[in-house]
């Protein structure tokens, strides 16, 4: 730590690793001093320009430095022990989503993080949108009586996308467990972790054995809360102009609440507006936000508590595991299952078969 700054590494440069470095460049919280990217051109060029050192072996990048901090946007097929070497060297850790590829990798990596003593975070920028805290809002203040049902519609398109998002065995999953993480958080932080989950997962494959060896490009979750909420998740995913479309749909007695990342509207049950307001979300800004939470919760944590720890993000990766074990068994899965027996003997559900 210099000047009241944390020395900063990024680690990847592709799949939002670039955005990721502009904005932890532009904060006041960190001081940028290396770059590793496996393509050596694209590190030397972002060396020159924030002036800092390059790598393009992952490994040396780690071994060969000391750090406050790494800011990670590699995939974790390429990075999974690179990231576990710099936590047993005391580096804090700032991933992009998704936590791991599954969550037995997501549990290790945590569990290692808390014997070291260091925080492991995970972006979820939606965390700092309007949109959350009005969600909040609105069932705290129960705005909307006896929500009984919860539909979330997610369309998410995107004019390149890597190969490896293609791989399950690279990826680990697709739209749900990379473009629907945010959504699932939103929604676990919203309703807690379900009691049950349902979900049938296809792609686009014209055969089907070309669709087990592809992930997921739509999927359908359904998470039930006892008998009285059901929440009902459709995402979707395809080439094409870059956009996000989201739309959350709470239901209640009376009323029913509509939310979007730059809208809420609150109708009657006939379907007339009783209310409607603007949204303001801007991802540069709801990134920075959560980079620099991550950063203070390192410079100063007795005022600023971790808003995205690796440890609370579990409880999303429980619901994501759920979902991806409920496509194949074609029967509900418990979350909390999951959860409970890996805090009690870690494996022990894998070693059943995942």
């Amino acid at each position: 730590m210099s000047n009241g700054k944390l020395r900063t590494a990024v680690l990847g440069l592709k799949d939002g690793g670039d955005f990721l470095l502009e904005t932890a460049a532009r904060s006041e919280y960190f001081d940028i001093v290396a770059v590793a990217e496996k393509e050596t051109e694209l590190a030397e060029n972002a060396a020159k320009q924030y002036g800092c050192r390059a790598f393009d072996d992952y490994r040396q990048f780690v071994i060969q430095n000391e750090f406050d901090c790494i800011l990670a946007a590699a995939g974790m097929y390429s990075c999974e022990l690179h990231l576990r070497s710099a936590i047993k060297k005391k580096f804090y850790i700032f991933k992009l989503k998704p936590l791991a590829r599954n969550f037995e990798e997501a549990n290790e990596t945590v569990r290692l993080a808390k014997a070291e003593g260091v925080e492991l975070s995970v972006a979820v920028p939606l965390r700092f949108a309007e949109i959350s805290a009005r969600l909040k809002q609105t069932l705290d203040e129960n705005v909307v009586e006896q929500v009984s049902l919860v539909t979330v519609v997610c369309e998410y398109r995107k004019e390149y996308r890597p190969a490896w998002y293609n791989d399950p065995q690279l990826a680990g999953g697709g739209v749900l467990l990379r473009e629907g993480y945010e959504i699932v958080d939103l929604l676990v932080q919203a309703f807690g972790v379900p009691e049950m989950v349902y979900s049938l997962m296809t792609n686009t494959a014209s055969d089907r054995q070309q669709r087990h060896a592809l992930t997921e490009d739509s999927a359908v979750v359904t998470m039930r809360y006892g008998s009285d909420l059901c929440v009902n998740l459709v995402v979707t995913r395809a080439f094409g102009p870059e956009s996000e479309i989201e739309n959350i749909r709470c239901v209640g007695k009376e009323k029913v609440l509509i939310l979007g990342r730059d809208r809420m509207r609150l109708e009657n049950r006939a379907g007339e507006k009783l209310k409607q307001k603007r949204l303001f979300y801007d991802a540069n800004e709801a990134m920075r936000e959560s980079l620099e939470n991550f950063a203070l919760s390192i410079l100063e944590p007795q005022e600023h508590k971790l808003q995205c720890s690796g440890q609370e993000q579990l409880k999303n990766m429980a619901v994501i595991e759920a979902a991806y074990l409920s496509s194949r068994t074609l029967m509900p899965e418990q979350p909390r299952r999951i959860l409970a027996l890996e805090e009690t003997e870690p494996g022990l559900f894998w070693a059943a078969g995942r």
